[in-house]
């Protein structure tokens, strides 16, 4: 499966909005430009796709719950806000092409959102449709996937294995520390960094007498984390963490290899850096994690060179494990590692309109760009890029 285009309408800053997505796809911005705003549209069209709108769905793949009237756009310019939020997907799909749209209510009277009209196509060709005025009103809340159990629907239905456990992963110190439960868990890993610890024993495998985590092998690892010389996952021990401190069932380990006597600590004592890599990758590689996902604040907690290196891992990572991911970042350097002349790799600007409308914009490697000998993160700074807040 190959995702074509993702279209956007009517939602908080964007009104009219479309992209083309790769592999791998990385937003830049200004605050408030609408990056946030786009992976929760993505969100929202995967609940809508494959469960029913509401509260509870939203939250799960990480949305931020707002008051009904602020999904809607509310641009001075708009003399007539318009009634529905309206999102739409294309994909391929072995040689056949393939479009979803929905156009979407917000709640009123209960905590679902309503769907006005949803359709999908094959081939240019329309082969399941309603509307709030054609079809019964007890199952105006529930999406395509869940409502129609058509046999010749089926290739188009794909599509929903692979969105369904899309989420927005946000990780934070203590819950990838263990100290503080997730309440976003999924599987394997949840979107704070829940897991963490229980996740990555799931991935740890011996290969020859070496070890690997996913399909890396530990060392390839550890050059990230320069000051550990291995990685393990164990119970809590008085030895390695103190009784005071909440931990789970299972910790990481790490040995330092300046210290002593191979004295081991855990991921509580760690650098949180050390516990973002590790996140990020089994992120990327965990068989159970999502096909498609997005990540907000991507450089949150890394040094700007660590960032470039692990966003060229990573990358490399999602490609190989056929994964779809959506990242935001404001660290200049997460663009070095980017390759983007691998189109599967691709970077866009958001930026508001003289009207406030957030405009997605895909920047590419021209010639004349190259001709300049500066980096990505060099032309950025110096706003050649564009998405960058205009400052005096």
């Amino acid at each position: 499966m190959e995702l074509r285009e993702i279209r956007i309408g009517n939602f908080k800053s964007l009104y009219d909005a479309s992209f083309e997505p790769g592999r791998l796809n990385v937003f830049i911005g200004a605050n408030g430009s609408g990056k946030t705003t786009i992976l929760e549209a993505i969100g929202l069209l995967s609940a809508a796709m494959t469960d029913r709108v509401d509260g509870n769905s939203l939250q799960r793949k990480g949305i931020r719950l707002s008051a009904p009237a602020l999904y809607k756009s509310r641009f001075k310019c708009i003399t007539r806000v318009r009634p529905t939020v309206d999102l739409a997907i294309k994909w391929s799909q072995r040689e056949e092409q393939f479009e979803y749209d929905v156009h979407l209510t917000t709640p009123t009277d209960s905590d679902f959102w309503k769907y006005h009209s949803e359709a999908l196509w094959q081939n240019g060709e329309k082969k399941w449709g309603r509307s709030n005025a054609s079809q019964d009103q007890r199952n105006n809340n529930i999406g395509f996937f869940l409502l129609d159990n058509n046999k010749n629907l089926d290739k188009g239905r794909e599509i929903a294995d692979r969105i369904s456990n899309y989420g927005i992963f946000q990780p934070n110190t203590l819950t990838l520390r263990g100290n503080i439960p997730d309440p976003n868990q999924m599987t394997p890993i949840g979107l704070n960094g829940g897991r963490l610890a229980e996740a990555l024993q799931e991935m740890i495998s011996e290969e020859e007498g070496d070890i690997k985590i996913g399909s890396m092998y530990l060392e390839e690892i550890l050059e990230l984390i320069d000051w550990a010389e291995d990685i393990t996952i164990d119970s809590p021990k008085k030895t390695s963490i103190n009784s005071n401190v909440p931990a789970t069932r299972q910790i990481i380990e790490f040995t330092d290899r300046f210290m002593k006597n191979a004295v081991k600590f855990t991921g509580y004592d760690a650098s949180e850096g050390a516990l973002y890599v590790l996140f990020m990758l089994c992120l990327a590689m965990h068989p159970k994690s999502p096909d498609i996902f997005a990540v907000d604040s991507f450089d949150h907690a890394l040094n700007p060179r660590l960032a470039r290196k692990l966003t060229q891992l990573f990358s490399e990572q999602i490609i190989e494990h056929d994964k779809y991911a959506f990242l935001t970042t404001h660290n200049p350097l997460v663009l070095d590692g980017l390759d983007l002349q691998d189109d599967r790799i691709r970077l866009f600007t958001v930026e508001r309109s003289k009207d406030g409308f957030a405009e997605i914009r895909r920047i590419q490697v021209t010639e004349k760009l190259i001709k300049e000998g500066q980096s990505l993160s060099r032309l950025w700074i110096n706003g050649r890029l564009g998405g960058v807040p205009e400052l005096l």
